[in-house]
């Protein structure tokens, strides 16, 4: 029996999601991560270790290697999930909702001007991507995974009921830690605004980083009033500038 087509569900998606072969997350180098945050003055465990990491990883799906595994994305991963998958749908999660409530002094910010990136905090509700893993793949897959999303714990693993046209699924999603001091909600969107349009970092300008979700987000056909508000609110905070 030939194999299933992936994008069955939502032939709209084909081509508009990479291969996880072509992804830059798929062999990420720990070793030149370290590298890179020494040369930018990052202190000493600004990151999660890997063994701890991994064991963290391991609790987390003890009960689970033995099926199919859902991963749920609501940014960059939608369009670039960087793990094999078999199935992708469409899906929406009630009780959690896009949010730039992630301060960044490197990458895209500094600690002069700290920008903002995007996380997935509580409320609302939230549509996106489901990643169907087979379960002779998660091992592999969640290492990948869990060494991406779970590099700094500004994110934590939970399980999240998802709305499909296929049904309910379960699904793993990464969602703010309140715990960890870069996790700052209740900012308001004016105030988020100013921050992203003035703030840049070592991988590029914050403004960028937001566009580019509002752009894919429109190329998936996913609405966010949230996002599209704060994209016009920044552009315009960035044009009284210029």
């Amino acid at each position: 029996m030939s194999k299933q087509d992936a994008y069955h569900h939502h032939p709209e998606l084909r081509g508009k999601i990479k291969p996880a072969s072509d992804s830059f997350f798929r062999d990420l180098d720990i070793g030149a991560v370290d590298d890179h945050g020494a040369k930018a003055g990052f202190p000493a465990g600004w990151r999660t270790p890997c063994e701890e990491r991994e064991a963290e990883r391991r609790r987390w799906l003890e009960d689970r290697f033995d099926q199919d595994l859902w991963i749920f994305g609501y940014g960059s991963l939608m369009w670039d999930p960087y793990v094999e998958f078999d199935e992708v749908l469409q899906a929406k999660c009630n009780g959690y909702q896009r949010s730039f409530c992630l301060c960044d002094d490197g990458g895209r910010g500094s600690r002069d001007a700290p920008g903002l990136m995007l996380a997935l905090d509580v409320g609302g509700s939230c549509e996106g991507l489901a990643f169907r893993v087979p379960r002779e793949k998660i091992d592999q897959e969640t290492f990948v995974l869990f060494r991406r999303e779970m590099l700094i714990p500004v994110y934590r693993p939970v399980w999240l009921r998802l709305m499909t046209v296929a049904g309910p699924i379960e699904a793993l999603g990464f969602v703010a830690n309140h715990d960890h001091k870069d996790i700052k909600p209740g900012i308001p969107l004016h105030q988020q605004a100013e921050m992203i349009a003035h703030a840049k970092g070592f991988l590029g300008k914050n403004f960028d980083y937001l566009s580019d979700l509002n752009e894919h987000l429109d190329i998936l056909g996913i609405e966010d009033a949230y996002v599209s508000a704060l994209y016009n609110a920044t552009a315009a905070a960035r044009d009284q500038f210029r």
